[in-house]
C-alpha cells in the first residue's frame, strides 16, 4: 500500500487532529427554533403521502429522504411532529429489509444513528465487532463525548460497560483506550522530532522489541497521538526499524484486533483512504454485507467526496459502481441516491 511506506518528513498537510465525520452544526448540538424552508415542508408532505393508506411508495421515499443531506434529514424528522408522526416509528413501520434499516438510520440525527448502529452490533447473541468498531475507533475527542452521552440518552447504558460486557481481551482494550477520548491537542513545541524518536523507540519496546507484547501500551500511544505527531512517530519508525507502524502492529497483533488496530492508525495517518478501504472490504468474499456498507455510507456521507476520490485512485473503480454492482432494487437506489447528494457533480 503506498500510503504505508510514505516517508515525507512534510507535516503542513497532515491533520493535527483526528477528523470529524459530523457536519458542524452537529456539533454546536443546538438546532434551536429552526426556521423551515419550504423545500422541508414539501419534503415532509411527500413522506406524508408515500406513506399513507395501504402499501408504500418507495420511490417517493428515496428521491424525498434519500437526497437530503444530514442537516436538512435533522430538520425533516422535527418538523414531521406536525403530523403527529416520528419519522424513526414512520420508517420502521413502513419498511423492511436492508432498505427498511437504512430509511429508519435516515431518520434520525447521526450521532442517534450511530448509537442505533452500536445497538445493532451488540444486541442479541454475539457481537458484531467489526461493525461496533468502524463506530467508535478513529473518532475525535468531541465526536466520542458526542457518542457516549447519546448511546446513554437512548438506551440509559453507559457505552463504556457496554464495550466492557460484548468484549474481551486486546480488542476490549483498544475500544477502552479509544473511548476515553485522550487524544491530545498539537503542540509543536512539545510533539517534536525529538520526543517522536524517543516515542518510537519506547512503542518498539512494548511491541516488536519485547518478549510477550504489551497491547495496552500500544494502544495508549496511539489513542493519545493526534495524527501529525503520529506522522512523526511513523517516519521516526521507519528510519530507525525499516517498517512503518502499521507494519509493526501486523506483526505484533493477530485477528480481528490488527484489523481494528491497522484501522485506528489509518484513521489518523490517511482517513479518506482508509474509509474507502472499509468501504471495499463490506463488498470482499463471498456476498455484500449489506449491514456493514449501509452503515458506512451514512457515517461518512459527510466526507464522502473525498472518499470518493480516494477509492478511485487506490481502485480505479468508484463507490457508486461498487455499490451498483454488489445490490440490488429500492435498496441500491437509495444508496446511489445518498452517494450522488453527496458529491452532485461526481464524476
Amino acid at each position: 500500500h503506498p500510503l504505508q511506506t510514505t516517508t515525507t518528513t512534510n507535516y503542513s498537510t497532515q491533520f493535527k487532529m483526528s477528523i470529524n465525520l459530523y457536519p458542524d452544526e452537529i456539533h454546536s448540538a443546538l438546532l434551536g427554533d429552526p426556521e423551515y424552508t419550504p423545500e422541508i415542508d414539501d419534503a415532509c408532505e411527500t413522506i406524508h403521502e408515500a406513506t399513507k393508506g395501504f402499501g408504500t411508495d418507495e420511490r417517493a421515499l428515496i428521491d424525498t429522504l434519500g437526497s437530503k443531506n444530514t442537516i436538512e434529514r435533522y430538520l425533516i424528522s422535527f418538523r414531521l411532529e406536525k403530523y403527529g408522526k416520528e419519522l424513526k416509528e414512520l420508517m420502521k413501520s413502513e419498511n423492511s429489509g436492508n432498505f427498511g434499516f437504512l430509511t429508519q438510520l435516515l431518520s434520525l440525527p447521526a450521532p442517534e444513528a450511530d448509537a442505533k448502529i452500536i445497538r445493532k452490533a451488540t444486541k442479541g447473541l454475539g457481537t458484531n465487532e467489526e461493525l461496533l468498531w468502524s463506530v467508535i475507533l478513529g473518532r475525535s475527542n468531541e465526536e466520542i463525548r458526542i457518542l457516549k452521552k447519546v448511546y446513554y440518552q437512548r438506551y440509559n447504558k453507559d457505552l463504556i460497560s457496554l464495550v466492557s460486557s460484548e468484549l474481551s481481551g486486546d480488542l476490549k482494550k483498544l475500544h477502552l483506550a479509544c473511548l476515553q477520548g485522550m487524544e491530545e491537542t498539537y503542540d509543536p513545541s512539545y510533539h517534536n522530532a525529538s520526543k517522536a524518536e524517543e516515542d518510537a523507540v519506547e512503542f518498539y519496546k512494548k511491541g516488536q522489541g519485547k518478549w510477550g507484547t504489551d497491547e495496552k501500551a500500544l494502544f495508549h500511544t496511539l489513542c493519545k497521538s493526534p495524527p501529525q505527531y503520529l506522522k512523526m512517530m511513523d517516519d521516526a519508525y521507519v528510519a530507525k526499524y525499516n517498517v512503518n507502524l502499521e507494519k509493526a502492529l501486523e506483526k505484533e497483533l493477530r485477528g480481528k484486533v490488527k484489523k481494528a488496530a491497522i484501522f485506528t492508525v489509518g484513521m489518523k495517518l490517511h482517513p479518506y483512504e482508509t474509509i474507502a478501504e472499509h468501504i471495499k472490504s463490506t463488498c470482499a468474499g463471498m456476498g455484500t454485507d449489506e449491514l456493514g456498507l449501509s452503515c458506512a455510507i451514512l457515517r461518512y456521507q459527510h466526507i464522502l467526496p473525498r472518499v470518493m476520490i480516494a477509492h478511485v485512485n487506490l481502485f480505479s473503480k468508484s463507490i457508486g459502481e461498487r455499490v451498483a454492482d454488489e445490490t440490488r432494487g429500492d435498496y441500491k437506489n437509495l444508496l446511489l441516491e445518498m452517494i450522488r447528494v453527496a458529491w452532485p457533480g461526481a464524476p
